[in-house]
């Protein structure tokens, strides 16, 4: 069995792209931290995320339960082949791009050491309309929903120094139930299933904005995903 590790570790600084004057929506301009670099040797986590990492949606991305952005190498050949365009690692904005693991073998509370660090799965990544706008596919989160590579996050339960190399060592696993496949599940496909709505609302390991979602579901009262996952883009 493969192990568990990361493969590269990126950060970022927030950047410009596009042109103010340009007529087609997708080239206009436009600033986001999904543009990292691979960092050469260890980097300092905290509660917040990587030292001289840094966000552009303050909103919607980031913060102690969005701390880091995990995603699985073995997609970028998925997307290669689909996309009929070569993404590069990195390509989705990730932090930790891994190896060994993906939404079917990862759970939320999954708690892991790795380098100095531990961290804990907080929920998987809701894909938004900037990684369309980088790689020029307009319904690439649509996309990324429909296979369910989304990625996840990780909440830092401790702060210290990690680096590409390091491996996980799973220290706690809560919630076998509740993979990142099926969590994508309950919320793309079954969202008229109301028992696994409240069922993964109930999970105490879920992040806040999740539970925030289903709650809003379970009212009847949840808004349209349209201004997520196609935003400025059209």
């Amino acid at each position: 069995m493969e192990h568990r590790k990361i493969h590269r570790l990126f950060t970022g600084k927030i950047k410009k792209a596009g042109r103010s004057d340009a007529e087609n929506k997708m080239d206009q301009a436009w600033e986001s931290g999904i543009f990292k670099e691979p960092a050469e040797g260890p980097v300092h986590l905290t509660k917040t995320g990587f030292e001289g990492d840094e966000v552009a949606d303050k909103k919607n991305h980031g913060g102690p339960e969005k701390a880091v952005f995990v995603y699985p190498v073995r997609h970028y050949e998925e997307w290669k082949r689909e996309l009929h365009a070569d993404i590069p690692v990195g390509g989705n904005g990730e932090n930790f791009a891994v190896s060994g693991m993906d939404e079917s073998n990862v759970c939320i509370g999954d708690t892991f050491k790795v380098g100095e660090a531990i961290v804990q799965v907080s929920q998987p990544r809701r894909p938004c309309w900037k990684p369309a706008r980088r790689h020029k596919v307009i319904d690439l989160a649509l996309r990324i929903q429909k296979t369910g590579r989304t990625g996840w996050y990780f909440r830092v339960l401790k702060e210290g120094r990690v680096e590409a190399g390091d491996t996980f060592e799973r220290m706690e696993h809560p919630c076998p139930g509740w993979t990142i496949e099926a969590c994508n599940e309950v919320m793309y496909n079954q969202i008229s299933n109301i028992g696994l709505a409240e069922s993964l609302c109930a999970c105490e390991y879920l992040a806040d904005n999740w539970k925030k979602t289903l709650n809003k579901r379970l009212q009847g009262s949840e808004g349209s995903s349209e201004p997520r996952v196609f935003g400025p883009n059209r």
